[in-house]
This record gives structure tokens, C-alpha cells and sequence, in this order.
């Protein structure tokens, strides 16, 4: 097992008296580990992912290759290490994206180059292939399936949809089935893992997707760099080098709207995020005002962000820049409690420097905006040594109001260690409405997670039946505990909160 070490960050922000570090955590590696993603699950815990090549010290003979590997590391609230996973082939395996399920559980999509060997159970199907990994909640698997032609596949993001089935999203380079050298493969599968459909979206050049969200309806909103023009199956121009293209995808995958933004320049998108309204897309540019961009640029690459309604038209544009090549790796948004409206945007990324060193070269930062886009506050958050290479690969914004950033910091080159820091930001969260108490889901049917929402070091969790006899009783640390309702009838049940500060709170649970 790899230990977790504490990494002294300081903090150099506009505003930084608002801000505080709850926990760092650095996963040191001796190789150039790569971190995906950070997924948080419903219970307010952590699964950092990514892909690493194992020292031969921390891997039994029977499951070492030598090469990368998928790598798991779940964090409780606290920081604190859970578990650590490996799933091993005997090839070169990248993990890509995690989705957290609803039920608990993972689903892994990464990109195999492996055949039938050790942790992998399918046979290559000719070049790389997607490989995707069902697990409970404590790293056990529940399936695999390997997806592929002979054409090379790569996962690049996975959701849950609404009938807790799954969008597989990748890419497929000269497919026989497909349009250009590169295009947009999604699949659809059951709860179960079985295929539903595939289906292949893309023009007559490059086309790689980036990101995929879920859709209120029970589709798929997909975000592509596109260097196409009309052809294949593409029906918008674009408009420069490379474009945000953006396909909105129904509950059976089939294409509602498709929507091309860009200048005459090169603009590569990056992320996607949901609002009360619409959907946030962003990504960095290198076009002044032309085609459809009507914002400019300052210096390097800048990052362009544009609002787009249910039907993909457009809101509002923006673009911000923090000098140099400015990198933006991931976003979240700040709902009102009613969900019907967005309080704010938060950006997170990294830059570089285009030819030279520079002082802010290569050093994580955050940046909060407005519902309609407007700077809120920009800041910081810097290595030890301004020599460090640090790239952020993921941030996520917590309920509560905290922020966790992901990312890999090297001391020397080949030797990336994860970085895993969770703020507290005093702004932010005065902006969340919390609740003494919520349970979800509710009404439940096996498992559900309560959440408190004062601040508490030790609390009871009480379950009532509705004449009051008392049925469970547990300790939790944690703002988010999961209980377990299979034994429990139809019915209505009262759950109480008392915790060390004489604070306690009620809630109706309603059993399925």
C-alpha cells in the first residue's frame, strides 16, 4: 500500500483570509503517475483515480508488469486513506473516468492495451480498447467488459443516467464504421453492463470528445474539440482551426441539437457543466472576435466560457485570462437551494508558460464567477518551489461549500505525485443553505445517507419507528453517513441527530 503524506501548500490569493486548508494529502510515486479525475461519492468521500506504474516493492510478482496500470485511492472526509486498488493487465491500461453510481459503487472506463491477463478477463479486440470495471463501494469488482474493433478505442468520460444505466464516451481512430481519422464513439449500456447501442458521431477530419454530462431528461450532453467541417455526420461548420462542437443526446442516444462555436483561431474544449437553465461550456482559446466568438483574447490562450440554454442557444460568452497558456481542467456550479436558479460558476486549471520560466509558471488556481459569468475572485494555490511542475486535473465543489483539488506536482520530471488538497472557503459557503438535517434518497429503498449540516465533532443517529420505538442507533464523525433500511418495512420512520454540542435535529424517513 502507498502511504499518504501531508505536503506543505501555502496559499497566495486575492481574499485569502476567506480561504483555509481543511487537509492536504500527497500519494508519492517514483514514476510520472497521471491523475485523472476525483469523484465524490454520495456519502461525502473521495476516489481519487488516475494511472500508475507500480513499484515492485508494493506489488506481489503475480500482478506486476511493469507498465501503467488503473490506480484507486478512496479518501473518507477527513483525508484519511480508505483503500487502495490496482487493476492490472499485462500491457500499458490508462484510467480515463469514474462515475460515482447510485448505487453506492464505481464505474471505471480507461483504455486498455492489454490482452487476457491477470485483473483483465476479456481478450483484446484488436489494438486498444475501452475497458470498463464495475466495483462496490469498497474497490470489489462486480463486472468488466471490454469494448473494441480493430481500430484503436480510448475512454474518455462516463455518466449514470436516469434508468441507472450508463453513456460510455470515447474515441475511435480510422474506424471502418466512422467519418474521419478521429471520431466521437458512445455507447449506451444497461444497469447491468449489457451493450444497448453504439453509435459514432463525427466529419471528415478530427473530431476527439472531451466531456459528458448527464442531461434533467435522461440523456447525454456531449462536449467535442472539432477540426471537421459539414460531412460524415456533422451538420455545423466550423469556424476555425478547432471548434466546441456540442451534440445533446436523448435518453437512446440519438442526437436532439448539435451546436458549433469557435473563432478563427483554435479553440479546444475541455469541460461541461449543468445549470439550473442550460448547460456552462468551457475551454481555453486562441481566437480574437470572429465566427461566432464576439469575446477577444489577451494574452497566449485565454479561457472561453459560454452559457447555452436547454436548446443550445446561446446566453452570454466570456472569456478571462491569467497570462501565459491558461489551462482549464474542470468546473462546478453553485445552485440555490430550489435548484431553479445558479448562484455561481467555479473554474479551476493550471497555466504554462509558452517558451519561459516564469514565477506563476505551472501552479494550480481557482476562479469564481457570477451566475451571468462576471469575476467574482481568482487565487492561487502554489508549490513549495516555483520550479515544480503543477497541473491540476480536477476540482469539485462539495455541498457544504469546501473544495477539493486534484492534481500531480513534480519535484523532478518522471516523478509526479498526486496532490489532493480540500479548502474551505468562507465566501463560498455563505452562499449554501443548509439544512439541519436531509436524508436522500427519500423516500429509500435499501441504503440512505444523512447529512448534517451543523458543525459537530462527534454525533448519535437515532432511527424511530413511528410509534417510538427506537431501531438503530450509531456514532458517525462524518457531516454524511450511510444506514442501511433493507430490514425495514414500508413505512414511515423518524431519524434523529444529537451531537456533542447539544445540537439535535429531526427528519421524516419514508421506506419504499
Amino acid at each position: 500500500m502507498r502511504k499518504l503524506y501531508m505536503s506543505a501548500f501555502s496559499i497566495c490569493a486575492i481574499l485569502s483570509y476567506a480561504q483555509e486548508v481543511v487537509w492536504q494529502k500527497d500519494i508519492k510515486s517514483n514514476t510520472q503517475d497521471f491523475l485523472s479525475q476525483v469523484t465524490t461519492t454520495i456519502d461525502g468521500q473521495y476516489l481519487i483515480t488516475g494511472s500508475s506504474i507500480q513499484s515492485k516493492k508494493l506489488s506481489t510478482d503475480n500482478k506486476q508488469n511493469n507498465g501503467y496500470d488503473f490506480h484507486l485511492v478512496k479518501l473518507n472526509q477527513q483525508g484519511e486513506e480508505v483503500w487502495e486498488k490496482f487493476f492490472v493487465g499485462n500491457n500499458h491500461d490508462f484510467l480515463s473516468a469514474t462515475v460515482s453510481t447510485q448505487e453506492g459503487g464505481f464505474l471505471l472506463a480507461g483504455t486498455s492495451y492489454s490482452g487476457k491477463s491477470l485483473d483483465k478477463k476479456d481478450d483484446s479486440k484488436g489494438g486498444s480498447d475501452i475497458w470498463l470495471i464495475r466495483i462496490n463501494e469498497f474497490g470489489d469488482e462486480l463486472f468488466q467488459k471490454t469494448i473494441g474493433s480493430n481500430s484503436d478505442e480510448e475512454a474518455r468520460s462516463v455518466i449514470q443516467t436516469t434508468d441507472l444505466g450508463f453513456f460510455v464516451a470515447g474515441n475511435v481512430q480510422n474506424s471502418a464504421k466512422g467519418y474521419g481519422s478521429k471520431d466521437v464513439l458512445i455507447i449506451k449500456l444497461d444497469k447491468n453492463g449489457k451493450e444497448v447501442s453504439q453509435s459514432i458521431f463525427g466529419g471528415r477530419g478530427s473530431d476527439e470528445v472531451e466531456k459528458m454530462i448527464p442531461t434533467k431528461d435522461g440523456g447525454a450532453l456531449l462536449g467535442i474539440y472539432s477540426r471537421s467541417g459539414i460531412g460524415g455526420s456533422k451538420k455545423t461548420e466550423n469556424f476555425g482551426e478547432g471548434d466546441y462542437w456540442i451534440i445533446k443526446l436523448n435518453k437512446e442516444g440519438k442526437v436532439e441539437w448539435e451546436k458549433n462555436y469557435g473563432g478563427k483561431g483554435d479553440d479546444h474544449l475541455r469541460t461541461l457543466a449543468l445549470t439550473s437553465t442550460g448547460f456552462l461550456i468551457g475551454g481555453e482559446s486562441r481566437s480574437e472576435r470572429s465566427g461566432n466568438k464576439t469575446v477577444g483574447i489577451e494574452e497566449g490562450t485565454d479561457l472561453w466560457l459560454i452559457s447555452l440554454n436547454e436548446r443550445g442557444d446561446e446566453i452570454w460568452q466570456k472569456s478571462y485570462n491569467f497570462k501565459n497558456r491558461d489551462v482549464l481542467m474542470g468546473m462546478s456550479v453553485l445552485h440555490a437551494a430550489d435548484d431553479k436558479t445558479s448562484k455561481g460558476i467555479l473554474l479551476g486549471g493550471y497555466t504554462q508558460a509558452e517558451g519561459r520560466i516564469q514565477t506563476d509558471d505551472e501552479t494550480f488556481w481557482m476562479l469564481y464567477l457570477d451566475q451571468n459569468g462576471n469575476e467574482e475572485w481568482r487565487k492561487h494555490v502554489k508549490g513549495e518551489s516555483s520550479k515544480k511542475e503543477e497541473r491540476l486535473s480536477d476540482i469539485k465543489l462539495n455541498r457544504d461549500g469546501s473544495i477539493i483539488l486534484a492534481g500531480t506536482s513534480a519535484e523532478e520530471l518522471g516523478k509526479e505525485n498526486w496532490k489532493i488538497i480540500k479548502l474551505g472557503d468562507k465566501q463560498i459557503d455563505q452562499l449554501i443553505v443548509k439544512q439541519d438535517i436531509k436524508i436522500y434518497p427519500n423516500p429509500v429503498s435499501d441504503y440512505a445517507y444523512v447529512e448534517i449540516g451543523f458543525d459537530f465533532k462527534e454525533a448519535d443517529i437515532i432511527l424511530y419507528d413511528m410509534s417510538g420505538r427506537q431501531l438503530q442507533s450509531l456514532k458517525t464523525k462524518n457531516k454524511v453517513t450511510k444506514i442501511n433500511t433493507q430490514a425495514l418495512i414500508q413505512g414511515a420512520y423518524l431519524i434523529t441527530i444529537k451531537t456533542d454540542t447539544n445540537k439535535t435535529a429531526n427528519a421524516k424517513l419514508i421506506k419504499k
